[in-house]
């Protein structure tokens, strides 16, 4: 018998760093099932929280006028998508990094042995596509309200994925930046109170102050209004280049915050 070599006996970890597209796309799919299980008991909820976000602040707005003309219907129905899509990116997003600081599962989320970038791309595509249900539902209350008629174009697609997707980083990546979780929910309720009442997407920007409306040239929230408007409608929504790179600036803005907190996190 030949005797073996002791150079040769040597046990390799399991756990050699494993890198490539490959690896990359398996994780990513690993963490949509993770994810998934942990939300989808909370789907329906959500898609019913969005539309009666959308759906019902559209019939409040409604009560402010005492005559709605036609063209006022259609503007203050096709801000519906807009007023849904807001809470589950500024909100729920934010509240789910929250709750799971608190329950002290964060930390064992970012254990898990796949790439940190698969993990926030699982996070923007499940929340993407629960975003959408819940738009679709409030702008179909809102025309079925004021009876208005749609002019859809190619464009409403872009739009809308745009804005959810803008929405969902800008809220995980506010999530992630503030270390205390008291304070991004303060943060949070602020922001909805001031979307919700001080926002031109009901209403033109004309309406508000100077001082306010050059604000939300800036701000991403008249923009989403604005390319979703275009999209469901002709003629009626203006400087739609200008704000699809708006929201898109504001995009990019929420993914390298939370790409900065996963690169300084260890």
């Amino acid at each position: 018998m030949i005797a073996a070599d002791p150079r040769t006996d040597i046990v390799r970890p399991r756990d050699e760093l494993r890198s490539g597209l490959t690896y990359w796309l398996s994780s990513l799919a690993a963490m949509l099932r993770f994810d998934w299980g942990r939300m989808r008991q909370w789907a329906a909820m959500m898609v019913v929280f969005q539309t009666m976000m959308g759906a019902g602040m559209v019939l409040v707005y409604g009560f402010f006028y005492p005559q709605i003309t036609a063209p006022r219907a259609l503007y203050i129905a096709t801000g519906a998508p807009t007023l849904a899509l807001i809470p589950l990116g500024f909100v729920m997003v934010p509240s789910g990094v929250i709750m799971e600081k608190l329950e002290g599962t964060f930390e064992y989320i970012w254990s898990l042995p796949t790439p940190r970038s698969a993990q926030s791309v699982s996070t923007f595509t499940l929340y993407t596509a629960l975003a959408l249900p819940g738009a679709v539902l409030a702008l179909l209350v809102a025309v079925w309200r004021y009876g208005v008629h749609l002019s859809l174009s190619p464009i409403l697609i872009p739009a809308v994925l745009l804005c959810a997707f803008m929405s969902i980083t800008v809220g995980n990546g506010m999530a992630l930046a503030i270390k205390n979780p008291m304070v991004t929910n303060v943060v949070v309720n602020a922001l909805v109170f001031v979307v919700l009442l001080f926002s031109p997407i009901v209403y033109p920007a004309s309406q508000l102050p100077g001082w306010l409306a050059g604000v939300h040239r800036v701000l991403p929230f008249e923009s989403m209004a604005t390319v979703i408007r275009a999209g469901l409608t002709s003629g009626l929504a203006t400087q739609v280049g200008t704000s699809f790179l708006v929201v898109g600036a504001w995009a990019v803005a929420g993914c390298a915050a939370t790409a900065w907190v996963v690169g300084r996190r260890r």
